[in-house]
């Protein structure tokens, strides 16, 4: 793997006696994806011979015969000119091949001291590393434009379900701000992560380490990162940073996928109780009247994807020996893919959010449907002295009642209400409202719009670090 290359480009062509088949260089060449990996490449690849000149491995000349070459080829990169060959089978070989056409043997020496194992393997930090700061940025975006729902409906009043069934009152924005809460720990996971992605596995080598003087810790100051790998096999053969990171994207499809579920739910007509921008659905080719959610199902759709896309990783890493072996050509794909659908879906969904139309009147029709203020006069019953599991009782008659005469609990006489506990006094009514039942719920992680308010000023200081 350290050897130089070949006229032809191949690094060990001067091992075998023939050349690789044109069906194997196809199905063993990985240039024309983990070519994206290129910049990050350029990256490692100064911070390594800007060591190898401070160590005396390399003159001065030729660190800057490679500053040069480098630089002609990032731009050709970023011009989109730069030629990429199947036949030098990797991003890393056609980089090298490119720099040597260009600096001559100071191109040839860059690869003193590493091998392509540590080499890719730093590669893919560096773009993990860059795609968690990425995704924590779009994850903030998501959660500040959700905050910014939940304040403008702090006082909004719905059903909250359990079993998909009317349970008690809450408020909107007290049912935003949970989808604020899981969308604040992924970004809590995908910063613990980032620690684990950001130690440098660049001397390692090829599995063994090197025999040249080489200054790992000068490298990893330079890259940005907090520490070294510390056993060489396990640098250049381990994957499981990736697998984490693709185990902390799957929790954020979770958390997108179930916010989905509720979309499509809320904005179909029986429901009602919110509509979405136009720009976010299509329509029918044969039903002119209608206005399909494809945001959120195409997103729910795509959890499955990120879900795979996590397994087939755990999978290739699994059976696999020390130190490298060729199945980590098969790493990347899955972890592009999984980076590309969560950056995608959070661009989306913190522009989505921004574009939610709020139905108060159909929320609040609900939240008068199953006795959502059941549980209210329980307490109620609780607070007159009643244990508790004979005001649940008591209640529970109470709507059985109402569900044959077809009244809501709100609207029996006292008289009527007196049937169920003598306890109950005019006071009940304030308690039976959908207002007084929201409110009653005055402490943290409660649903009043106070502490709504509170929570929304809580999540906005956060943001603002």
């Amino acid at each position: 793997m350290t050897s130089q290359l070949s006229q032809k480009g191949e690094a060990w062509s001067a091992r075998f006696s023939e050349p690789v088949s044109d069906l194997v260089k196809r199905y063993t060449a990985s240039v024309f994806f983990d070519n994206r990996l290129a910049l990050f490449d350029i990256q490692g690849s100064l911070a390594h011979a800007e060591m190898l000149q401070a160590q005396g491995i390399i003159s001065a000349a030729d660190h800057a015969e490679i500053q040069r070459g480098m630089a002609q080829i990032k731009g050709e990169i970023e011009a989109g000119s730069f030629e990429w060959l199947l036949d030098l089978e990797d991003v890393h070989l056609n980089i090298e091949k490119r720099l040597t056409e260009l600096v001559g043997d100071a191109g040839k020496r860059l690869h003193t001291g590493r091998s392509r194992n540590d080499q890719v393997a730093t590669d893919i930090r560096l773009y993990v590393r860059a795609a968690i700061d990425d995704i924590t940025g779009l994850l903030n975006a998501l959660r500040s434009a959700l905050v910014d729902l939940a304040e403008r409906h702090a006082d909004t009043i719905m059903p909250g379900f359990t079993h998909m069934q009317v349970a008690q009152p809450i408020t909107f924005g007290h049912h935003m701000l949970a989808y604020v809460e899981m969308f604040g720990r992924d970004c809590e996971r995908m910063q613990d992560a980032r620690r684990r992605v950001n130690r440098l596995p660049l001397g390692a080598a090829a599995l063994a380490g090197t025999t040249f003087p080489i200054d790992r810790e000068r490298v990893a100051r330079t890259l940005g990162f907090d520490e070294v790998c510390y056993n060489s096999l396990d640098a250049v053969s381990d994957r499981d940073f990736a697998i984490e990171f693709c185990a902390a994207s799957a929790l954020v499809m979770t958390h997108i996928s179930r916010m989905s579920e509720e979309l499509i739910i809320w904005m179909s007509p029986r429901v009602g109780f919110i509509d979405i921008a136009d720009r976010f659905c299509t329509g029918s080719s044969i039903m002119p009247q209608k206005k399909n959610p494809d945001v959120p199902e195409l997103a729910r759709g795509k959890t499955g994807r990120v879900y795979g896309h996590l397994t087939a990783l755990l999978t290739l890493m699994k059976g696999q020996p020390l130190a490298y072996n060729k199945d980590n050509q098969e790493d990347k794909e899955p972890l592009f893919d999984t980076v590309d659908t969560v950056v995608d879906t959070l661009r989306i969904f913190a522009d989505m959010a921004g574009g939610i139309t709020v139905k108060p009147d159909a929320m609040r029709s609900a939240a008068l449907q199953g006795y959502a203020t059941a549980t209210d006069l329980a307490d109620y019953l609780v607070k007159k002295g009643l244990p508790f599991r004979d005001a649940h009782e008591a209640v529970a008659r109470a709507v059985r009642a109402c569900d044959d005469a077809k009244c809501d609990l709100s609207e029996m006489s006292l008289d009527q209400l007196r049937a169920f506990s003598p306890l109950i006094g005019d006071d009940v009514f304030a308690v039976l409202t959908l207002e007084g039942s929201v409110a009653a719920r005055d402490h943290v992680g409660g649903t009043a719009p106070n502490q709504v308010r509170a929570a929304i000023a809580r999540v906005r200081a956060q943001l603002a670090k």
